[in-house]
């Protein structure tokens, strides 16, 4: 009879001593706005964290409104990404009416400097404001998503100090990976014979433009709901083209290509997306669309461009 109680109470002792563990295995829940900090989640916090992309595949971010659904995965969650500014006003009131219950948070925004030197390396048509200098779209630069990886894995080292030293060897890897990109991109924009680049559509490349040297002229700034350019513009990306025979106009994705196509209609110019890593298709998701993966993508297109 004692043996019996002694190994029975050695079983609860057992027990409980391994339920805070099993808790504490439990994969962080991290919910995260658009696909750039979705992916810098998964690289980082690893098979750590399920990590939720909340706006859908395809979805724009600036004209976003979430779902109840939506709202209490937010809720939920451990830890809440999303990049700031003006497309996430949404945001900033949803926390707000959250109250206590409001997730930690994490803003891509508030680890790199958005406010641009006023060197000014994208020229749109007159008829619109080319000073202005704030992007939203800061991942577009590796070097910024070098900064925005170690802030988010301060953060996730705060929230799960006992997966600290995983969460670090997962940015020290993602970091690699970054600096070679970097590399890349430094070396294509450098060594190409020319650095001017023409878009037939939006501009969210201003960071992008400003790391590596490049002058940009798009139809449109940043991400205008403009969906026709102005004959002033077309005339003037034309002349551009042709005088400096550029091989290469781009588009982003989701992008109708309308403008694109005059353009090389006009030129003879080849039209290649440049891929802005905003949002991915659900095609893209599921062949397995990562950040590195597109922005490599983006190196070959550079490099068609530039030379």
């Amino acid at each position: 009879m004692k043996k019996r109680i002694f190994l029975l109470l050695a079983l609860l002792m057992l027990l409980s001593l391994a339920l805070p563990a099993n808790a504490q295995e439990e994969p962080l829940q991290i919910v995260a706005t658009i696909f750039p900090a979705f992916d810098f989640a998964r690289e980082i916090a690893g098979g750590n964290a399920q990590v939720t992309l909340l706006l859908p595949p395809g979805t724009d971010s600036h004209s976003f409104d979430p779902t109840p659904q939506d709202i209490l995965a937010i809720q939920n969650a451990d830890l809440f990404i999303y990049n700031g500014g003006e497309s996430d006003v949404w945001v900033a009131r949803l926390l707000e009416s959250l109250g206590d219950d409001a997730p930690e948070t994490f803003v891509m925004m508030e680890h790199v400097d958005v406010c641009l030197e006023a060197e000014g390396h994208d020229h749109h048509d007159h008829d619109h404001d080319h000073d202005q200098l704030l992007d939203e779209h800061v991942w577009t630069s590796p070097r910024n998503v070098m900064t925005i990886a170690q802030g988010l894995t301060d953060k996730l080292c705060l929230i799960r100090p006992e997966l600290a030293d995983a969460f670090r060897q997962n940015n020290a890897t993602f970091q690699q990976s970054l600096t070679e990109l970097d590399a890349a991109l430094a070396e294509v924009t450098s060594t190409g014979v020319r650095t001017t680049l023409v878009f037939g559509d939006r501009f969210p490349f201003r960071h992008l433009a400003h790391a590596y040297g490049l002058d940009c002229h798009a139809a449109f700034p940043g991400c205008s709901e403009d969906s026709e350019p102005s004959i002033k513009t077309i005339a003037s990306l034309v002349k551009l083209i042709r005088e400096e025979n550029i091989p290469v106009i781009f588009h982003i994705e989701f992008s109708n290509t309308q403008t694109a196509g005059i353009l090389a209609e006009e030129t003879d110019a080849k039209i290649l997306l440049l891929h802005s890593c905003h949002t991915v298709s659900q095609q893209e998701i599921d062949a397995g669309a990562t950040y590195l993966g597109l922005m490599w993508q983006n190196v070959d297109a550079l490099k068609e461009a530039l030379n």
